[in-house]
């Protein structure tokens, strides 16, 4: 079984696919400390005029005091109507604006649940839904896994591998200094890393901005092409 473990971010940008399209079994990472004005609570889109603009969603207890499942959103159906507002200047403009939209909807389905990590869960599994990208997902503050106490930013990885059964763990390839390979070789689990080719795509009346939400690309994009394009252009490499 390939593994990802990545933070609940909110509509990431592609490479974030890339990463989901390439393993089997995903794990929302949330036991960790929170880490305010992340990409866990906002991400970028197109400005109205020019350059980009942030979608938020205004957390109740957003600190460095929590862990991210502890997350909490402020005012759900106001979050929902302040993302939509923000995303209302494509709506002429963008050939699959709908479709986008009927993503965002469903990501806010759950009007009365105000966890951060499940609003970016939906997300996800919307967004993967749509591009017909398998996605089987699980929330790790949600699982009942004996872990080692005082784990380091290398260390949790190799530790999740091992206790849910993994034979190969896929990490984006920015991230390569953060892990010993050693630490996956003494536990059987293959360590590789992920890039994904972020292609340029025209966006009507405004300019191209790149590395943006995954609501932008779909704006524009069938999602027959942005599958295509994660399919083909997601590399991955081993860790030496």
């Amino acid at each position: 079984m390939r593994l990802g473990i990545m933070q609940p971010y909110f509509f990431p940008y592609l490479g974030h696919f890339g990463l989901i399209a390439s393993v089997d079994e995903w794990i929302v990472f949330d036991v960790t400390q929170y880490t305010p004005k992340s990409w866990m609570n906002r991400n970028r889109v197109l400005h109205p005029s020019q350059g980009w603009n942030y979608v938020t969603v205004p957390l109740a207890n957003g600190s460095i005091s929590i862990a991210t499942h502890e997350a909490r959103i402020l005012d759900p159906p106001a979050a929902r109507k302040s993302v939509l507002g923000k995303l209302s200047h494509y709506k002429r403009k963008a050939r699959h604006y709908d479709a986008v939209v009927a993503l965002v909807e469903e990501a806010f389905s759950t009007a009365e649940d105000d966890s951060l990590v499940r609003l970016n869960a939906r997300g996800l599994r919307a967004v993967c839904a749509y591009l017909g990208l398998p996605f089987r997902a699980r929330i790790l503050s949600e699982l009942a896994l004996d872990l080692p106490p005082d784990l380091g930013p290398g260390g949790w990885a190799p530790a999740i591998c091992a206790a849910l059964g993994a034979t190969s763990y896929v990490n984006p390839a920015g991230g390569r200094a953060l892990f010993d390979p050693a630490d996956f070789a003494r536990i059987g689990v293959e360590l590789l890393f992920a890039e994904t080719e972020l292609f340029p795509y025209k966006t009507g009346p405004f300019r191209f901005e790149p590395g943006l939400s995954i609501l932008d690309v779909l704006m524009w994009n069938a999602p027959e092409r942005v599958a295509a394009a994660l399919r083909d252009g997601t590399r991955l490499t081993p860790s030496a």
